[in-house]
Protein backbone atom coordinates (compact mmCIF):
# COMPACT_ATOMS: atom_id res chain seq x y z
CA UNK A 1 0.00 0.00 0.00
CA UNK A 2 1.51 3.21 -0.80
CA UNK A 3 1.59 5.64 2.00
CA UNK A 4 -0.56 8.59 0.25
CA UNK A 5 -3.07 6.41 -1.18
CA UNK A 6 -6.62 7.30 0.31
CA UNK A 7 -8.70 4.58 1.69
CA UNK A 8 -12.34 4.67 1.95
CA UNK A 9 -14.10 1.63 2.00
CA UNK A 10 -17.86 3.32 1.59
CA UNK A 11 -16.92 3.88 -1.76
CA UNK A 12 -17.06 0.50 -2.29
CA UNK A 13 -21.00 0.41 -2.09
CA UNK A 14 -21.31 0.33 -5.97
CA UNK A 15 -20.71 -2.87 -6.47
CA UNK A 16 -22.50 -3.98 -2.85
CA UNK A 17 -25.40 -2.17 -4.80
CA UNK A 18 -24.83 -4.45 -7.71
CA UNK A 19 -24.00 -7.86 -6.29
CA UNK A 20 -27.54 -7.25 -4.05
CA UNK A 21 -29.66 -6.43 -6.68
CA UNK A 22 -28.33 -8.79 -9.71
CA UNK A 23 -27.93 -11.78 -7.63
CA UNK A 24 -30.95 -11.11 -5.31
CA UNK A 25 -33.31 -10.38 -8.15
CA UNK A 26 -31.94 -13.47 -9.83
CA UNK A 27 -32.64 -15.69 -6.78
CA UNK A 28 -36.12 -14.40 -6.75
CA UNK A 29 -37.01 -14.94 -10.46
CA UNK A 30 -35.17 -18.28 -10.52
CA UNK A 31 -36.57 -19.66 -7.18
CA UNK A 32 -39.36 -17.54 -6.00
CA UNK A 33 -40.81 -16.67 -8.87
CA UNK A 34 -40.18 -20.27 -10.63
CA UNK A 35 -38.88 -18.27 -14.30
CA UNK A 36 -37.07 -20.58 -16.40
CA UNK A 37 -33.31 -19.16 -16.80
CA UNK A 38 -34.24 -16.43 -14.19
CA UNK A 39 -30.85 -14.91 -13.50
CA UNK A 40 -30.78 -14.85 -17.30
CA UNK A 41 -33.91 -12.07 -17.69
CA UNK A 42 -32.42 -9.47 -15.37
CA UNK A 43 -30.73 -7.02 -17.57
CA UNK A 44 -27.62 -6.53 -16.23
CA UNK A 45 -26.57 -3.40 -18.11
CA UNK A 46 -29.39 -1.90 -16.35
CA UNK A 47 -28.19 -2.75 -12.93
CA UNK A 48 -24.61 -1.45 -13.74
CA UNK A 49 -26.35 1.75 -14.47
CA UNK A 50 -28.09 2.04 -11.24
CA UNK A 51 -24.59 1.09 -9.48
CA UNK A 52 -23.13 3.73 -12.04
CA UNK A 53 -26.09 6.05 -10.33
CA UNK A 54 -25.19 5.19 -6.96
CA UNK A 55 -20.84 6.14 -7.70
CA UNK A 56 -21.83 9.64 -9.09
CA UNK A 57 -24.21 10.38 -5.97
CA UNK A 58 -21.41 9.25 -3.63
CA UNK A 59 -18.62 11.96 -2.83
CA UNK A 60 -20.28 15.20 -2.88
CA UNK A 61 -17.39 17.20 -2.88
CA UNK A 62 -16.14 15.96 -6.00
CA UNK A 63 -17.96 17.92 -8.98
CA UNK A 64 -20.59 16.22 -11.22
CA UNK A 65 -18.15 17.67 -14.33
CA UNK A 66 -15.39 16.56 -12.36
CA UNK A 67 -16.74 12.89 -11.86
CA UNK A 68 -17.65 12.79 -15.72
CA UNK A 69 -14.21 13.56 -16.48
CA UNK A 70 -12.80 10.47 -14.23
CA UNK A 71 -15.19 8.45 -15.82
CA UNK A 72 -14.08 9.27 -19.38
CA UNK A 73 -11.01 8.69 -18.84
CA UNK A 74 -11.61 4.92 -17.17
CA UNK A 75 -13.34 4.20 -20.26
CA UNK A 76 -10.83 5.72 -22.92
CA UNK A 77 -8.36 3.60 -21.33
CA UNK A 78 -6.49 1.28 -24.54
CA UNK A 79 -7.13 -1.79 -23.34
CA UNK A 80 -10.93 -0.98 -22.67
CA UNK A 81 -11.07 0.43 -26.42
CA UNK A 82 -8.99 -3.06 -27.84
CA UNK A 83 -11.51 -4.96 -25.89
CA UNK A 84 -14.21 -3.58 -27.81
CA UNK A 85 -13.24 -4.49 -30.73
CA UNK A 86 -11.78 -7.58 -30.08
CA UNK A 87 -15.48 -8.42 -28.74
CA UNK A 88 -17.00 -7.15 -31.55
CA UNK A 89 -14.79 -8.80 -34.14
CA UNK A 90 -15.01 -12.13 -32.17
CA UNK A 91 -19.04 -11.58 -33.02
CA UNK A 92 -18.93 -11.12 -36.53
CA UNK A 93 -16.75 -14.43 -36.78
CA UNK A 94 -19.25 -16.97 -35.07
CA UNK A 95 -21.87 -14.89 -36.81
CA UNK A 96 -20.69 -16.18 -40.02
CA UNK A 97 -19.37 -19.50 -39.54
CA UNK A 98 -22.27 -20.16 -37.44
CA UNK A 99 -23.02 -23.50 -35.64
CA UNK A 100 -23.25 -25.65 -38.48
CA UNK A 101 -19.83 -25.80 -38.82
CA UNK A 102 -18.81 -26.02 -35.71
CA UNK A 103 -21.09 -29.23 -35.68
CA UNK A 104 -18.77 -30.34 -38.66
CA UNK A 105 -15.91 -30.07 -35.83
CA UNK A 106 -17.32 -32.00 -33.67
CA UNK A 107 -18.97 -35.21 -35.96
CA UNK A 108 -15.43 -35.19 -37.34
CA UNK A 109 -13.94 -35.61 -34.27
CA UNK A 110 -16.00 -38.65 -32.74
CA UNK A 111 -15.70 -40.48 -35.98
CA UNK A 112 -12.15 -40.78 -35.26
CA UNK A 113 -12.68 -42.68 -32.46
CA UNK A 114 -13.89 -46.25 -31.26
CA UNK A 115 -17.67 -45.72 -29.68
CA UNK A 116 -17.13 -46.71 -26.26
CA UNK A 117 -14.79 -43.79 -25.67
CA UNK A 118 -18.08 -41.76 -26.29
CA UNK A 119 -17.76 -40.27 -23.57
CA UNK A 120 -14.08 -38.87 -23.57
CA UNK A 121 -14.78 -37.81 -26.85
CA UNK A 122 -17.83 -35.74 -25.84
CA UNK A 123 -14.81 -34.04 -23.52
CA UNK A 124 -12.32 -33.93 -26.08
CA UNK A 125 -14.73 -32.26 -28.37
CA UNK A 126 -15.93 -29.70 -26.32
CA UNK A 127 -12.36 -28.62 -25.74
CA UNK A 128 -11.88 -28.33 -28.80
CA UNK A 129 -14.73 -26.59 -30.11
CA UNK A 130 -14.62 -24.05 -27.19
CA UNK A 131 -11.07 -22.99 -27.61
CA UNK A 132 -11.86 -22.75 -31.24
CA UNK A 133 -15.29 -20.58 -30.97
CA UNK A 134 -14.20 -19.01 -27.29
CA UNK A 135 -17.42 -19.73 -26.30
CA UNK A 136 -18.72 -22.17 -23.44
CA UNK A 137 -22.12 -21.25 -23.86
CA UNK A 138 -22.04 -21.65 -27.61
CA UNK A 139 -20.10 -25.13 -27.39
CA UNK A 140 -22.30 -26.79 -24.92
CA UNK A 141 -25.79 -25.32 -27.04
CA UNK A 142 -23.85 -26.97 -29.70
CA UNK A 143 -22.89 -30.22 -28.37
CA UNK A 144 -25.35 -31.11 -25.51
CA UNK A 145 -27.81 -32.32 -28.02
CA UNK A 146 -25.12 -34.85 -29.55
CA UNK A 147 -24.54 -35.75 -25.26
CA UNK A 148 -28.18 -36.41 -25.23
CA UNK A 149 -27.84 -39.02 -28.35
CA UNK A 150 -24.91 -40.62 -27.31
CA UNK A 151 -26.56 -41.19 -23.49
CA UNK A 152 -29.17 -42.53 -25.19
CA UNK A 153 -27.75 -45.17 -27.28
CA UNK A 154 -24.32 -45.85 -25.79
CA UNK A 155 -25.86 -46.29 -22.27
CA UNK A 156 -23.56 -43.86 -20.48
CA UNK A 157 -25.85 -41.79 -17.43
CA UNK A 158 -27.01 -38.47 -19.04
CA UNK A 159 -25.52 -36.54 -16.50
CA UNK A 160 -22.13 -38.15 -17.14
CA UNK A 161 -22.44 -36.59 -21.12
CA UNK A 162 -23.46 -33.36 -20.39
CA UNK A 163 -21.13 -33.63 -17.52
CA UNK A 164 -18.11 -33.88 -20.08
CA UNK A 165 -19.89 -31.29 -22.60
CA UNK A 166 -19.57 -28.66 -19.48
CA UNK A 167 -16.66 -29.46 -18.80
CA UNK A 168 -14.66 -29.28 -22.33
CA UNK A 169 -16.28 -26.30 -22.53
CA UNK A 170 -14.90 -24.21 -19.90
CA UNK A 171 -11.27 -26.00 -20.72
CA UNK A 172 -11.80 -23.65 -24.05
CA UNK A 173 -13.35 -20.81 -22.77
CA UNK A 174 -10.70 -20.68 -20.06
CA UNK A 175 -7.77 -21.06 -23.01
CA UNK A 176 -9.01 -19.99 -26.09
CA UNK A 177 -7.54 -16.73 -27.68
CA UNK A 178 -10.97 -15.41 -28.86
CA UNK A 179 -12.69 -16.13 -25.30
CA UNK A 180 -14.01 -12.99 -24.03
CA UNK A 181 -12.72 -13.88 -20.79
CA UNK A 182 -9.31 -14.40 -22.07
CA UNK A 183 -9.98 -10.97 -23.91
CA UNK A 184 -10.96 -9.54 -20.59
CA UNK A 185 -8.10 -10.50 -18.68
CA UNK A 186 -5.34 -9.70 -21.17
CA UNK A 187 -5.97 -6.52 -21.70
CA UNK A 188 -6.71 -5.97 -18.39
CA UNK A 189 -3.29 -6.78 -16.63
CA UNK A 190 -1.61 -5.61 -20.15
CA UNK A 191 -0.46 -8.71 -20.82
CA UNK A 192 0.23 -10.88 -24.63
CA UNK A 193 -2.39 -13.34 -25.17
CA UNK A 194 0.47 -15.54 -26.39
CA UNK A 195 1.92 -15.53 -22.88
CA UNK A 196 -1.25 -16.01 -20.76
CA UNK A 197 -1.86 -19.24 -22.64
CA UNK A 198 1.23 -20.37 -21.89
CA UNK A 199 1.03 -19.34 -18.00
CA UNK A 200 -2.71 -21.21 -18.10
CA UNK A 201 -1.53 -24.10 -19.92
CA UNK A 202 -0.05 -25.54 -17.30
CA UNK A 203 -2.99 -25.24 -15.22
CA UNK A 204 -5.17 -26.36 -17.33
CA UNK A 205 -3.54 -29.58 -18.58
CA UNK A 206 -3.22 -31.43 -16.07
CA UNK A 207 -6.37 -30.50 -15.01
CA UNK A 208 -7.82 -32.17 -18.75
CA UNK A 209 -5.52 -35.53 -17.93
CA UNK A 210 -6.98 -36.21 -14.93
CA UNK A 211 -10.75 -35.60 -16.17
CA UNK A 212 -9.89 -37.92 -18.95
CA UNK A 213 -8.58 -40.63 -16.83
CA UNK A 214 -11.53 -40.58 -14.61
CA UNK A 215 -14.05 -40.40 -17.66
CA UNK A 216 -12.19 -43.52 -19.01
CA UNK A 217 -13.06 -45.17 -15.85
CA UNK A 218 -16.30 -44.06 -16.06
CA UNK A 219 -16.27 -45.11 -19.83
CA UNK A 220 -15.61 -49.10 -19.23
CA UNK A 221 -17.96 -49.65 -16.48
CA UNK A 222 -20.77 -47.65 -18.14
CA UNK A 223 -20.58 -48.81 -21.84
CA UNK A 224 -23.34 -50.88 -23.64
CA UNK A 225 -22.25 -51.34 -27.24
CA UNK A 226 -24.32 -48.60 -29.14
CA UNK A 227 -23.40 -46.16 -31.46
CA UNK A 228 -24.07 -42.52 -33.00
CA UNK A 229 -22.89 -41.22 -36.34
CA UNK A 230 -24.19 -38.01 -38.54
CA UNK A 231 -22.67 -36.70 -41.77
CA UNK A 232 -20.25 -33.61 -41.36
CA UNK A 233 -18.84 -31.42 -43.85
CA UNK A 234 -14.92 -31.35 -43.06
CA UNK A 235 -14.26 -27.97 -44.91
CA UNK A 236 -16.43 -26.36 -43.13
CA UNK A 237 -13.86 -27.00 -39.63
CA UNK A 238 -11.14 -24.52 -41.66
CA UNK A 239 -11.91 -20.84 -40.44
CA UNK A 240 -12.07 -22.82 -36.77
CA UNK A 241 -8.66 -24.58 -37.50
CA UNK A 242 -7.13 -21.38 -38.83
CA UNK A 243 -8.24 -19.55 -35.56
CA UNK A 244 -7.02 -21.87 -33.59
CA UNK A 245 -3.87 -22.48 -34.78
CA UNK A 246 -3.35 -18.69 -35.30
CA UNK A 247 -3.64 -18.13 -31.60
CA UNK A 248 -0.93 -20.93 -30.62
CA UNK A 249 1.80 -19.37 -33.04
CA UNK A 250 1.37 -16.10 -31.52
CA UNK A 251 -0.20 -14.10 -34.16
CA UNK A 252 -1.79 -10.85 -33.33
CA UNK A 253 -5.13 -11.13 -32.68
CA UNK A 254 -7.03 -8.66 -35.02
CA UNK A 255 -4.84 -10.56 -37.69
CA UNK A 256 -6.56 -14.12 -36.45
CA UNK A 257 -9.81 -12.90 -36.12
CA UNK A 258 -9.83 -11.25 -39.65
CA UNK A 259 -8.40 -14.35 -41.04
CA UNK A 260 -11.02 -16.15 -39.51
CA UNK A 261 -13.69 -14.21 -41.02
CA UNK A 262 -12.38 -13.90 -44.26
CA UNK A 263 -12.01 -17.58 -44.81
CA UNK A 264 -15.15 -18.24 -43.13
CA UNK A 265 -17.05 -15.82 -45.23
CA UNK A 266 -15.39 -17.80 -48.52
CA UNK A 267 -16.15 -20.90 -47.56
CA UNK A 268 -19.67 -20.44 -46.45
CA UNK A 269 -20.53 -18.68 -49.57
CA UNK A 270 -18.91 -21.44 -51.69
CA UNK A 271 -20.11 -24.43 -49.83
CA UNK A 272 -23.95 -22.75 -50.32
CA UNK A 273 -24.42 -22.47 -46.45
CA UNK A 274 -25.17 -18.74 -46.82
CA UNK A 275 -26.12 -16.87 -49.77
CA UNK A 276 -24.01 -13.80 -50.37
CA UNK A 277 -26.72 -11.38 -49.80
CA UNK A 278 -27.31 -12.97 -46.26
CA UNK A 279 -23.28 -12.75 -45.44
CA UNK A 280 -23.32 -8.71 -43.98
CA UNK A 281 -26.83 -9.40 -42.03
CA UNK A 282 -25.11 -12.38 -40.46
CA UNK A 283 -21.87 -10.01 -39.70
CA UNK A 284 -24.23 -7.63 -37.89
CA UNK A 285 -26.18 -10.20 -36.09
CA UNK A 286 -22.96 -11.70 -34.72
CA UNK A 287 -21.54 -8.03 -33.81
CA UNK A 288 -25.38 -6.81 -32.36
CA UNK A 289 -24.74 -10.33 -29.72
CA UNK A 290 -21.68 -9.00 -28.63
CA UNK A 291 -23.43 -5.65 -27.27
CA UNK A 292 -24.14 -6.38 -23.76
CA UNK A 293 -20.65 -7.75 -22.84
CA UNK A 294 -19.22 -4.65 -24.74
CA UNK A 295 -21.43 -2.62 -22.75
CA UNK A 296 -21.01 -4.12 -19.73
CA UNK A 297 -16.89 -3.44 -20.27
CA UNK A 298 -17.32 0.51 -20.56
CA UNK A 299 -19.82 0.77 -17.81
CA UNK A 300 -17.69 -1.18 -15.28
CA UNK A 301 -14.83 1.06 -16.49
CA UNK A 302 -16.64 4.07 -15.34
CA UNK A 303 -17.84 3.14 -12.10
CA UNK A 304 -14.08 1.02 -11.43
CA UNK A 305 -12.54 4.76 -12.44
CA UNK A 306 -14.81 6.33 -9.82
CA UNK A 307 -14.02 3.81 -7.67
CA UNK A 308 -10.47 4.13 -7.65
CA UNK A 309 -10.54 7.73 -7.49
CA UNK A 310 -12.95 7.72 -4.29
CA UNK A 311 -10.68 5.18 -2.61
CA UNK A 312 -12.26 2.16 -2.47
CA UNK A 313 -9.69 0.00 -4.39
CA UNK A 314 -7.18 1.48 -1.63
CA UNK A 315 -9.29 -0.19 1.35
CA UNK A 316 -9.97 -3.35 -0.61
CA UNK A 317 -6.10 -3.87 -1.12
CA UNK A 318 -5.53 -3.12 2.71
CA UNK A 319 -7.78 -5.62 4.12
CA UNK A 320 -6.30 -8.44 1.16
CA UNK A 321 -2.98 -7.55 1.98
CA UNK A 322 -3.79 -8.01 5.92
CA UNK A 323 -5.60 -11.47 5.45
CA UNK A 324 -3.19 -12.85 2.36
CA UNK A 325 0.87 -12.40 2.57
CA UNK A 326 3.57 -13.03 -0.64
CA UNK A 327 2.79 -13.44 -3.89
CA UNK A 328 1.21 -17.06 -3.29
CA UNK A 329 -1.51 -15.57 -0.97
CA UNK A 330 -1.71 -12.52 -3.63
CA UNK A 331 -2.30 -15.26 -6.15
CA UNK A 332 -4.53 -16.50 -4.05
CA UNK A 333 -6.69 -13.71 -3.23
CA UNK A 334 -7.07 -12.14 -6.67
CA UNK A 335 -8.35 -16.21 -7.53
CA UNK A 336 -10.85 -15.78 -4.26
CA UNK A 337 -11.89 -11.92 -5.22
CA UNK A 338 -12.77 -12.98 -9.05
CA UNK A 339 -14.83 -16.00 -7.64
CA UNK A 340 -16.62 -13.67 -5.17
CA UNK A 341 -17.50 -11.47 -8.22
CA UNK A 342 -18.30 -14.78 -10.21
CA UNK A 343 -21.05 -15.67 -7.61
CA UNK A 344 -22.18 -12.72 -7.72
CA UNK A 345 -22.72 -11.79 -11.22
CA UNK A 346 -22.96 -15.48 -12.41
CA UNK A 347 -20.94 -14.64 -15.32
CA UNK A 348 -17.31 -14.99 -15.49
CA UNK A 349 -16.72 -12.38 -18.42
CA UNK A 350 -18.52 -9.85 -15.58
CA UNK A 351 -16.69 -11.14 -12.96
CA UNK A 352 -13.19 -10.28 -14.35
CA UNK A 353 -13.58 -6.77 -15.57
CA UNK A 354 -14.69 -5.56 -12.15
CA UNK A 355 -11.85 -7.99 -10.76
CA UNK A 356 -9.08 -6.53 -13.43
CA UNK A 357 -8.79 -2.78 -11.31
CA UNK A 358 -7.74 -4.64 -8.19
CA UNK A 359 -6.16 -6.99 -9.19
CA UNK A 360 -3.74 -4.72 -11.51
CA UNK A 361 -3.39 -2.82 -8.12
CA UNK A 362 -2.41 -6.16 -6.42
CA UNK A 363 -0.13 -7.29 -9.12
CA UNK A 364 2.12 -4.31 -8.22
CA UNK A 365 2.02 -4.54 -4.59
CA UNK A 366 2.96 -8.20 -4.73
CA UNK A 367 5.14 -8.22 -7.74
CA UNK A 368 3.13 -10.19 -9.76
CA UNK A 369 3.75 -10.40 -13.87
CA UNK A 370 0.74 -9.58 -15.86
CA UNK A 371 0.70 -12.75 -17.60
CA UNK A 372 0.14 -14.83 -13.97
CA UNK A 373 -2.43 -12.17 -12.80
CA UNK A 374 -4.18 -12.80 -16.25
CA UNK A 375 -3.82 -16.67 -15.71
CA UNK A 376 -5.54 -16.75 -12.58
CA UNK A 377 -8.26 -14.06 -12.79
CA UNK A 378 -9.24 -16.06 -15.84
CA UNK A 379 -8.92 -19.55 -14.67
CA UNK A 380 -10.85 -18.98 -10.93
CA UNK A 381 -13.57 -17.54 -13.02
CA UNK A 382 -13.89 -20.37 -14.72
CA UNK A 383 -13.80 -22.72 -12.14
CA UNK A 384 -16.75 -21.03 -10.49
CA UNK A 385 -18.60 -20.09 -13.31
CA UNK A 386 -18.43 -23.73 -14.24
CA UNK A 387 -20.16 -25.03 -11.45
CA UNK A 388 -22.41 -22.44 -10.50
CA UNK A 389 -26.07 -24.15 -10.97
CA UNK A 390 -27.60 -20.84 -12.14
CA UNK A 391 -25.23 -20.25 -14.17
CA UNK A 392 -25.52 -19.90 -17.84
CA UNK A 393 -23.34 -22.48 -18.81
CA UNK A 394 -25.91 -25.18 -16.48
CA UNK A 395 -29.23 -23.55 -17.17
CA UNK A 396 -28.17 -23.82 -21.37
CA UNK A 397 -27.28 -27.08 -20.60
CA UNK A 398 -30.23 -28.22 -18.54
CA UNK A 399 -32.98 -26.71 -20.78
CA UNK A 400 -31.05 -27.72 -24.12
CA UNK A 401 -31.86 -31.64 -22.76
CA UNK A 402 -35.18 -30.38 -21.42
CA UNK A 403 -35.98 -29.78 -25.33
CA UNK A 404 -34.98 -32.82 -26.34
CA UNK A 405 -37.52 -34.63 -23.76
CA UNK A 406 -34.91 -35.31 -20.88
CA UNK A 407 -35.42 -34.44 -17.52
CA UNK A 408 -32.27 -33.73 -15.61
CA UNK A 409 -30.67 -31.34 -12.43
CA UNK A 410 -27.83 -28.82 -11.83
CA UNK A 411 -28.00 -30.97 -8.80
CA UNK A 412 -27.50 -33.97 -11.28
CA UNK A 413 -24.92 -32.83 -13.41
CA UNK A 414 -22.93 -30.88 -10.43
CA UNK A 415 -21.10 -33.80 -9.11
CA UNK A 416 -19.71 -34.97 -12.98
CA UNK A 417 -18.11 -31.45 -13.57
CA UNK A 418 -15.16 -33.60 -12.96
CA UNK A 419 -12.62 -30.49 -14.95
CA UNK A 420 -13.67 -27.56 -12.80
CA UNK A 421 -12.90 -29.31 -9.50
CA UNK A 422 -9.24 -30.83 -11.26
CA UNK A 423 -8.83 -27.32 -12.28
CA UNK A 424 -9.41 -26.45 -9.00
CA UNK A 425 -7.30 -28.78 -7.50
CA UNK A 426 -4.25 -27.98 -10.37
CA UNK A 427 -4.29 -24.12 -9.69
CA UNK A 428 -3.93 -24.68 -5.87
CA UNK A 429 -0.69 -26.75 -6.68
CA UNK A 430 0.67 -24.17 -8.98
CA UNK A 431 0.13 -21.83 -6.45
CA UNK A 432 1.77 -23.36 -3.68
CA UNK A 433 4.66 -24.81 -6.10
CA UNK A 434 5.59 -21.77 -7.24
CA UNK A 435 9.40 -20.06 -7.34
CA UNK A 436 8.95 -16.39 -5.69
CA UNK A 437 12.62 -15.94 -5.30
CA UNK A 438 13.67 -14.68 -9.22
CA UNK A 439 12.34 -11.38 -9.35
CA UNK A 440 8.86 -10.96 -10.97
CA UNK A 441 6.74 -14.20 -10.68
Amino acid sequence: MRKNEKRNGKALLPIVVFVVLYLGLGILFEYGLDIEMGFYKIPVVVIFLVALLVACIQNRELKLNDKLEVMGRGISDPNIITMIIIFMLSGIFVGIVGRTSANSVAYFILSLVPPQFAVVVLFVVSCFVSLAMGTSVGTITLIVPIGVAVARVSGFALPVCIGSVMSGAMFGDNLSFISDTTIAACNGQGCEMKDKFKENFFIALPAAIASIVILLVLSVKNYNGGFIEEKYDLIQTVPYILVLIGGIIGFNVFFVLITGILSGSVIMIATGMIAPTDLIGNMGTGAAGMFETSMVAILVAAICALIKEYGGFSALLYWIKKVFKGKKGGLLGMGLLVGLMDIATANNTVAIVMANPIAKEMSKDYGISARKAASILDTFSCIFQGILPYGAQMLVAVSAAASLGEVVSAFDILPMLLYPYMLLLSSLVFISTMKVTDGRQ
